[in-house]
């Protein structure tokens, strides 16, 4: 599942997409951050005059966001005795003077002051264009990427878009496209994901957390109940694991992740009766290796 974090080359990109009007500012803008950067010298000064001549432009405020939000960065490298750190490899591993195993991350640090300038300029964006869905996920990869192993504050901001999303059922527009029904479930799916790979336990317990929330409007979907199970895999609760995998498949017997979830578990635990239970719908709906994983194992188990 891929991440939805942003860089701030792709943040460009999204912001330059969804502008549709031309103005001499905003060419300006992109003409002297393609030289330069997103927070580069000249760039505030061009931002200063936009602003002064129209304060409540979404997209100048988008590009104050971004002009901060680069701005708070600093890259830095961290040591860890995990081998995953926030869902990342590590670029470096060596060993301390103890022969222990330590390893090394890049990470983005952040300047607070700078920060929240930057969601300063998101929310003034977000109030002037509410029905905008990248501006609201904007702040949301932010929170995120800036808390980083305890994303308290993205969590709850991104529960406070779910709920208006099943409450108030806001016209949605994504870079600029109106979005349909499907959008928007999966959007949050990619936030789950990120949650689970950050691997903490405070990120799993949002991730639990927000899979639950999305299954309180919708009661039935496979991939938040798979959510679910997963979650209790990492907590090593295999018999609520199997519960939730077993209500997916039991609807939607193709479901791949909860199929291969809980083939997967069932070998590792050795169950000989969830294997011949799993690996059948392995065989129809994984890749062709594990077609032929399931196949030559079934065919172990039936020799046994």
């Amino acid at each position: 599942m891929k991440r939805f974090f942003l860089s701030a080359a792709l943040l460009f990109a999204a912001a330059t997409a969804i502008w549709a009007q031309d103005t001499d500012y905003k060419t300006r803008y992109e003409k002297q951050v393609a030289r330069v950067g997103a927070h580069g010298i000249g760039v505030e000064n061009i931002l200063d005059k936009w602003e002064k001549a129209d304060s409540t432009n979404a997209e100048m405020l988008f590009a104050r966001f971004l002009y901060y939000y680069t701005k708070s960065q600093t890259e830095i490298v961290v040591s860890k005795p995990e081998k995953r750190y926030l869902g990342l490899n590590p670029v470096l591993a060596l060993k301390d003077t103890t022969g222990v195993d330590v390893y090394y991350y890049n990470v983005m640090d952040f300047d607070d002051s700078l920060f929240r300038e930057s969601l300063i300029r998101i929310e003034k964006a977000i109030k002037i264009h509410p029905t905008r869905l990248d501006f609201r996920t904007t702040k949301a990869t932010a929170l995120m990427e800036y808390e980083k192993e305890s994303p308290d504050m993205a969590l709850s901001y991104i529960l406070s878009v779910v709920d208006e999303n099943y409450t108030r059922k806001p016209a949605w527009e994504f870079e600029g496209q109106n979005v349909d029904k499907d959008f928007f479930p999966a959007l949050i799916q990619e936030y789950c994901g990120t949650l689970y790979l950050i691997g903490t336990d405070s990120s799993r317990k949002a991730f639990k957390t927000l899979s639950e929330r999305m299954l309180k409007y919708n009661k039935k979907n496979p991939d938040f109940l798979t959510n679910l199970g997963s979650y209790y895999i990492a907590a090593k609760d295999y018999k609520k694991a199997f519960k939730y995998y077993d209500t997916v498949i039991k609807a939607h017997p193709d479901h791949y992740t909860a199929v291969k979830n809980a083939s997967t578990i069932s070998i590792q635990l050795k169950d000989i009766a969830r294997q011949k239970k799993y690996l059948p719908l392995l065989m129809e709906c994984g890749s062709q290796s594990e077609k032929n994983m399931a196949k030559a194992r079934l065919e172990a188990l039936n020799k046994k």
